[in-house]
Protein backbone atom coordinates (compact mmCIF):
# COMPACT_ATOMS: atom_id res chain seq x y z
CA UNK A 1 0.00 0.00 0.00
CA UNK A 2 1.71 3.21 -1.02
CA UNK A 3 1.74 5.85 1.15
CA UNK A 4 0.18 9.72 0.68
CA UNK A 5 3.13 11.94 -0.99
CA UNK A 6 4.37 14.07 1.40
CA UNK A 7 3.40 18.00 0.58
CA UNK A 8 6.73 19.78 -0.09
CA UNK A 9 7.25 23.39 1.27
CA UNK A 10 9.28 25.89 -1.04
CA UNK A 11 11.98 25.70 1.82
CA UNK A 12 12.15 22.05 1.58
CA UNK A 13 12.40 22.72 -2.16
CA UNK A 14 15.23 24.78 -2.00
CA UNK A 15 13.29 28.30 -3.47
CA UNK A 16 13.01 31.29 -1.64
CA UNK A 17 11.03 34.26 -2.35
CA UNK A 18 12.88 37.96 -2.26
CA UNK A 19 11.12 40.36 0.12
CA UNK A 20 11.69 42.97 -1.85
CA UNK A 21 9.92 42.02 -5.13
CA UNK A 22 8.71 38.78 -4.27
CA UNK A 23 10.46 36.83 -7.35
CA UNK A 24 11.16 33.33 -6.48
CA UNK A 25 14.80 32.44 -6.77
CA UNK A 26 16.24 28.96 -6.75
CA UNK A 27 18.76 28.99 -3.69
CA UNK A 28 22.13 27.63 -4.15
CA UNK A 29 24.25 29.01 -1.61
CA UNK A 30 23.83 31.31 1.68
CA UNK A 31 24.77 34.80 0.36
CA UNK A 32 22.71 34.98 -2.31
CA UNK A 33 20.93 38.04 -4.13
CA UNK A 34 17.54 38.08 -6.15
CA UNK A 35 18.32 37.51 -9.70
CA UNK A 36 15.88 40.92 -10.29
CA UNK A 37 16.56 42.75 -8.19
CA UNK A 38 19.76 42.02 -6.19
CA UNK A 39 18.75 42.31 -2.93
CA UNK A 40 20.23 39.55 -0.57
CA UNK A 41 17.37 36.62 0.06
CA UNK A 42 16.61 35.07 3.31
CA UNK A 43 14.39 32.05 3.24
CA UNK A 44 12.61 34.00 6.53
CA UNK A 45 12.38 37.52 7.91
CA UNK A 46 15.40 37.79 10.55
CA UNK A 47 14.18 37.33 13.79
CA UNK A 48 10.57 36.98 13.00
CA UNK A 49 9.21 35.89 16.15
CA UNK A 50 11.61 37.84 18.51
CA UNK A 51 10.32 41.13 16.68
CA UNK A 52 6.69 39.71 16.52
CA UNK A 53 6.95 39.27 20.31
CA UNK A 54 8.24 42.10 21.26
CA UNK A 55 5.61 44.20 19.60
CA UNK A 56 2.84 42.51 21.47
CA UNK A 57 3.96 42.84 24.51
CA UNK A 58 4.45 46.43 23.89
CA UNK A 59 0.59 46.39 22.55
CA UNK A 60 -0.42 44.79 25.88
CA UNK A 61 1.90 47.31 27.89
CA UNK A 62 -0.31 50.36 25.94
CA UNK A 63 -3.34 48.70 26.47
CA UNK A 64 -3.47 49.21 30.28
CA UNK A 65 -2.79 52.91 30.64
CA UNK A 66 -5.41 53.40 27.09
CA UNK A 67 -7.74 51.92 29.52
CA UNK A 68 -7.41 53.58 32.72
CA UNK A 69 -6.54 56.91 31.14
CA UNK A 70 -9.13 58.81 30.19
CA UNK A 71 -10.02 58.88 26.34
CA UNK A 72 -12.10 62.25 26.29
CA UNK A 73 -13.60 64.70 27.90
CA UNK A 74 -17.14 65.10 28.13
CA UNK A 75 -18.11 68.96 29.10
CA UNK A 76 -21.41 69.75 29.80
CA UNK A 77 -22.74 73.27 30.50
CA UNK A 78 -18.91 74.02 31.61
CA UNK A 79 -18.70 70.88 33.68
CA UNK A 80 -16.00 68.55 32.42
CA UNK A 81 -16.16 64.50 33.05
CA UNK A 82 -13.14 62.53 32.20
CA UNK A 83 -14.25 59.50 30.72
CA UNK A 84 -12.03 56.13 30.02
CA UNK A 85 -12.96 54.14 27.52
CA UNK A 86 -15.43 51.61 29.58
CA UNK A 87 -17.38 55.13 30.75
CA UNK A 88 -17.42 56.64 27.90
CA UNK A 89 -19.08 53.54 26.11
CA UNK A 90 -21.68 54.19 29.59
CA UNK A 91 -21.59 57.43 28.52
CA UNK A 92 -22.27 56.93 24.93
CA UNK A 93 -25.74 54.79 26.00
CA UNK A 94 -27.12 57.31 27.88
CA UNK A 95 -27.00 59.65 25.28
CA UNK A 96 -28.79 57.45 23.40
CA UNK A 97 -25.91 56.51 20.53
CA UNK A 98 -26.06 52.94 20.72
CA UNK A 99 -24.18 52.31 17.29
CA UNK A 100 -21.43 54.64 18.67
CA UNK A 101 -21.17 53.00 21.87
CA UNK A 102 -21.38 49.13 20.33
CA UNK A 103 -18.45 50.68 17.58
CA UNK A 104 -16.61 51.75 20.26
CA UNK A 105 -16.89 48.90 21.86
CA UNK A 106 -15.52 46.53 19.47
CA UNK A 107 -12.72 48.73 18.16
CA UNK A 108 -11.76 48.97 21.86
CA UNK A 109 -12.16 45.55 23.11
CA UNK A 110 -12.71 42.74 21.35
CA UNK A 111 -10.48 44.05 18.32
CA UNK A 112 -7.08 45.05 19.87
CA UNK A 113 -7.82 41.86 22.68
CA UNK A 114 -8.37 39.42 19.66
CA UNK A 115 -5.55 40.83 17.79
CA UNK A 116 -2.95 40.20 20.55
CA UNK A 117 -4.11 36.60 21.42
CA UNK A 118 -4.18 35.88 18.05
CA UNK A 119 -0.39 36.83 17.82
CA UNK A 120 0.39 35.02 20.85
CA UNK A 121 -1.03 31.82 19.33
CA UNK A 122 0.68 32.22 16.04
CA UNK A 123 4.20 32.74 18.30
CA UNK A 124 3.20 29.59 20.45
CA UNK A 125 2.47 26.99 17.73
CA UNK A 126 4.84 27.97 15.56
CA UNK A 127 7.65 27.62 18.99
CA UNK A 128 6.45 24.88 20.00
CA UNK A 129 6.30 22.98 16.27
CA UNK A 130 2.70 22.55 16.77
CA UNK A 131 0.83 20.28 14.19
CA UNK A 132 -1.94 22.31 14.12
CA UNK A 133 -3.37 22.58 10.34
CA UNK A 134 -0.95 25.36 8.64
CA UNK A 135 -4.03 26.50 6.60
CA UNK A 136 -5.72 27.33 9.51
CA UNK A 137 -3.45 29.00 11.57
CA UNK A 138 -2.08 31.31 8.02
CA UNK A 139 -5.94 32.02 8.24
CA UNK A 140 -5.80 33.48 11.46
CA UNK A 141 -2.86 35.34 10.30
CA UNK A 142 -4.84 37.16 7.59
CA UNK A 143 -7.45 37.63 9.97
CA UNK A 144 -5.15 39.63 12.45
CA UNK A 145 -3.34 41.42 9.85
CA UNK A 146 -7.28 42.65 8.20
CA UNK A 147 -7.92 43.91 11.39
CA UNK A 148 -5.58 46.40 12.11
CA UNK A 149 -5.95 49.13 10.61
CA UNK A 150 -9.70 49.19 11.80
CA UNK A 151 -8.40 49.25 15.34
CA UNK A 152 -8.19 52.85 15.04
CA UNK A 153 -11.87 53.50 14.69
CA UNK A 154 -12.22 54.10 18.00
CA UNK A 155 -9.67 57.01 17.52
CA UNK A 156 -11.63 58.06 14.22
CA UNK A 157 -14.74 57.90 16.58
CA UNK A 158 -13.31 59.82 19.35
CA UNK A 159 -11.89 62.61 17.02
CA UNK A 160 -14.93 62.96 14.97
CA UNK A 161 -17.48 63.17 18.04
CA UNK A 162 -15.18 66.01 19.23
CA UNK A 163 -15.14 67.84 15.55
CA UNK A 164 -19.30 67.43 15.65
CA UNK A 165 -20.25 67.45 19.36
CA UNK A 166 -18.97 70.91 20.25
CA UNK A 167 -21.13 73.58 21.18
CA UNK A 168 -18.67 75.85 23.68
CA UNK A 169 -19.98 76.27 26.46
CA UNK A 170 -23.04 74.09 26.11
CA UNK A 171 -21.37 70.90 25.38
CA UNK A 172 -18.33 69.61 23.65
CA UNK A 173 -15.68 66.26 23.97
CA UNK A 174 -12.21 66.39 23.31
CA UNK A 175 -9.57 63.65 23.60
CA UNK A 176 -7.62 62.89 26.58
CA UNK A 177 -4.40 61.10 27.13
CA UNK A 178 -5.75 57.83 27.17
CA UNK A 179 -5.98 58.59 22.83
CA UNK A 180 -2.51 58.74 22.51
CA UNK A 181 -1.65 55.14 24.13
CA UNK A 182 -4.48 53.55 22.28
CA UNK A 183 -3.08 54.40 18.99
CA UNK A 184 0.24 53.33 19.98
CA UNK A 185 -1.18 49.73 20.87
CA UNK A 186 -2.84 50.14 17.27
CA UNK A 187 0.42 50.74 15.82
CA UNK A 188 2.45 48.09 17.52
CA UNK A 189 0.15 45.02 16.72
CA UNK A 190 0.48 46.63 13.33
CA UNK A 191 4.17 46.26 13.52
CA UNK A 192 3.95 42.76 15.29
CA UNK A 193 1.82 41.32 12.56
CA UNK A 194 4.00 42.66 9.90
CA UNK A 195 7.16 41.48 11.62
CA UNK A 196 5.53 38.10 11.60
CA UNK A 197 6.28 35.64 8.78
CA UNK A 198 3.68 33.27 7.68
CA UNK A 199 5.93 30.66 6.13
CA UNK A 200 7.16 29.82 9.55
CA UNK A 201 3.74 28.29 10.04
CA UNK A 202 4.75 25.42 7.21
CA UNK A 203 8.19 24.61 8.32
CA UNK A 204 6.88 21.47 10.47
CA UNK A 205 4.25 20.58 7.81
CA UNK A 206 5.92 17.03 6.85
CA UNK A 207 8.66 16.71 10.03
CA UNK A 208 5.88 14.33 11.80
CA UNK A 209 7.47 11.13 13.07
Amino acid sequence: MSSEPQVKTAKQAGLGQCLKCHKLNVITHKDQRCSCCQAKISLRKYRSLEYTLAWTIAAIIAFFPANLYPIMIFTSLGSPEASTILSGIETFIKLGMYPVALVVFIASFIVPLGKMLGLLILIITVKTGSKVDPKHRTQLYHLVEFLGPWSMLDVFVVALMAAVVNLGFITSIEAGPGISYFALMVIFTMFAAESFDPRLLWDNLNNDD
